[in-house]
């Protein structure tokens, strides 16, 4: 199969031979030969470039959870599936794990498709959760879907605790190649923000990040906001450190 490269500009070599000095380009010879050429550089793109806008809009889909299946953070905190029925599944979280991650709760019905919170669990007994990060999961998942979610909670004022109004927003920014302790992953970066409004008393805007791993079912990366953080003992950026997953 024959080419005509053109390069400019030429400059006489040693030798008496001419070469180039810039950039070149390649064309094809007209007729057959040229078409066919067209078509294998077509293809030869389609190879590299298809895959990765594919995997780009690929919906992840809720994994599937089995009891056991348990994950482990740095702080030494811990979140583990301890019963799976037709409502949904029951995470435990541990003392370590991050208190803004369990939102002082130990034990959490998640949605069974979505994986929302919907339950606060204590023995036999459930009620409906109502605080922030209960749509810190929505399957599916996929790069640039968004979603929101509100609630109200008791915050401490100047004088009193009053009650305030929060505005949740999530928004999937794509995929990333990222490294823990636990491993490496292709993961979805999340990203979330807060703000919310309250009588006699300021609450600030923030915003998070979160990683979510297909592989390892579950977030393997959070990203506090650094100015939120500076007042808050028992909030720390975390990572997965292990994890099992049980067939």
């Amino acid at each position: 199969m024959k080419w005509i490269l053109q390069k400019l500009p030429m400059r006489r070599l040693q030798g008496g031979s001419c070469g180039p000095v810039g950039p070149f380009l390649f064309h094809p010879l007209p007729g057959k030969e040229g078409h066919e050429m067209k078509k294998m550089v077509y293809l030869g793109w389609l190879i590299l470039v298809l895959p990765a806008m594919v995997f780009a809009q690929e919906k992840v889909e809720a994994p599937v959870w089995n009891v056991g299946d348990k994950w482990t953070f740095t702080g030494d905190g811990s979140i583990e599936v301890v019963k799976a029925d037709q409502s949904g599944y029951i995470l435990k979280f541990s003392d370590g794990t991050c208190l803004f991650e369990s939102q002082g709760y130990n034990r959490v019905l998640f949605e069974k498709s979505t994986r929302s919170r919907i339950n606060v669990v204590e023995g036999d007994k459930r009620k409906k959760y109502t605080m922030g990060l209960s749509k810190i999961l929505d399957f599916p998942l996929s790069s640039g879907k968004q979603w929101k979610y509100a609630y109200s909670a008791r915050v401490r004022g100047a004088m009193q605790e009053v009650w305030a109004d929060y505005s949740e927003n999530y928004r999937v920014l794509g995929w990333e190649d990222t490294e823990v302790r636990a491993g490496k992953f292709k993961a979805l970066r999340l990203e979330y923000t807060r703000g919310g409004t309250g009588p006699m008393t300021k609450i600030e805007d923030i915003k998070h990040l979160y990683w979510y791993s297909p592989d390892a079912k579950y977030f393997v990366k959070c990203q506090y906001d650094k100015d939120w953080m500076k007042g808050q003992k028992e909030v720390f950026d975390w990572e997965l450190t292990s994890f099992q997953l049980k067939k």
